[in-house]
């Protein structure tokens, strides 16, 4: 059917819908990737604290695992209730809904990744003079990115998912495009919203996955990282 003629007979694919409403389009798409964005990064910089006071020993680790799992099985509409008094009717609340979400994700991996690291890599580093900072900075957290990226290249196409369901406030991205058309069938608005939900997780997993290998190089040659040498 010609561009016109699709929108007229509410065709799934209709060119014509994605040029007359590409402006549209753009902004529902930016302020996808930037909710999702600022959720995954403020969720990174809560989860790993996080993770490093579950690695103190099982009585926090239970606490703290089990509150974070709790957290994402609470629905979405409960959740943003939860703290609408907090947030009001604002992209903040869906970030912060988001970051609580993410959590059991990024601090599982966090943890999982810390607590891989060889003993006798930190023992090496503590016999050379590292300290407790020192070691985490120079020796923990560079051992732990492996598993800790792949938390977030998790929780980044989880995200990107659930970032759709702030539409119920406004700030949902493709998701502001996805609920009033499902409501109306507008089935072209559904399905390009749709699509674009698809690449965006695609592309955002790519892109991580291409920082992973490039801030890893050790795992894609299969060796084990070794102890820190002297002076480094």
């Amino acid at each position: 059917m010609s561009g016109q003629n699709c929108l007229v007979a509410n065709d799934w694919i209709c060119w014509d819908y994605v040029t007359s409403r590409s402006r549209e389009l753009t902004d529902a798409t930016v302020e996808h990737v930037w909710i999702t964005g600022a959720s995954v990064l403020i969720g990174l910089l809560v989860a790993v604290p996080l993770a490093l006071l579950a690695r103190r020993g099982r009585h926090w680790a239970a606490p703290v695992l089990t509150f974070t799992t709790l957290l994402y099985t609470v629905p979405s509409l409960a959740m943003f209730s939860l703290l609408l008094p907090v947030f009001g009717l604002s992209a903040a609340l869906v970030v912060t809904g988001l970051v609580l979400y993410s959590l059991t994700i990024l601090v599982r991996n966090a943890l999982a990744g810390l607590e891989a690291v060889p003993e006798e890599v930190r023992e090496a580093a503590r016999g050379m003079g590292y300290g407790p900072g020192r070691l985490l900075w120079q020796v923990e957290l560079p051992l732990a990115l492996p598993a800790l990226l792949a938390g977030v290249r998790i929780a980044t196409v989880s995200t990107v998912a659930l970032t759709t369901v702030g539409s119920i406030v406004g700030k949902g991205g493709l998701g502001n495009l996805i609920a009033p058309a499902v409501s109306s069938s507008f089935k072209a608005q559904v399905l390009t919203a749709s699509v674009l939900c698809v690449l965006l997780a695609l592309a955002a997993d790519l892109l991580l996955l291409g920082l992973q290998r490039l801030l890893t190089p050790w795992t894609r040659a299969g060796a084990r990282p070794a102890a820190p040498a002297k002076g480094a």
